[in-house]
């Protein structure tokens, strides 16, 4: 069973744009999608409307840094302080290039920062390799799902 890859984001347009750019990659990970960084939260911890999904952390969290409720800035920050989150890799996925967000996003242990293109072939094909990369070429920590499997 491949681990849901979670995408964080509120802005319809760009949503549309990942997802559509996520299927091209043709990945066979479900696509987990919450729109505000509370939602977030209380799924990765199985709280609130969550508190019943299956247990087990996304292959990845793609993350937009300007939401509402909770920023992507907090929910990092949250991620990185919970023992059993700080292992998930987390990708911010904005359109902010503000060099004080990269440099709080490396300070709060982001994985990657990706500027999303504005030219919807450079985005699908940025997505495409994110996708790639963290869902399948990424070798997960220790004691997860995939990484078991394939030791049994």
């Amino acid at each position: 069973m491949l681990k849901p890859i979670l995408l964080v984001e509120d802005d319809a347009r760009d949503l549309e744009l990942t997802l559509v750019a996520l299927e091209r990659s043709q990945l066979a990970n479900e696509v987990i999608i919450v729109r505000d960084g509370a939602e977030a939260l209380d799924y990765l911890n199985r709280e609130g409307a969550h508190a019943d999904r299956a247990e087990g952390n996304p292959a990845v969290i793609l993350l937009d840094l300007k939401l509402p409720k909770v920023n992507g800035l907090e929910v990092l920050k949250a991620v990185r302080a919970t023992e059993t989150l700080k292992s998930i890799p987390v990708v911010m996925l904005t359109s902010s290039q503000t060099e004080s967000d990269v440099v709080q996003s490396y300070a709060l242990g982001v994985n990657a920062y990706v500027v999303k293109p504005v030219d919807f072939k450079q985005f699908v094909a940025a997505i495409a390799d994110l996708g790639v990369f963290w869902a399948v070429l990424n070798e997960p920590p220790p004691g997860s799902l995939r990484a078991a499997r394939r030791y049994e």
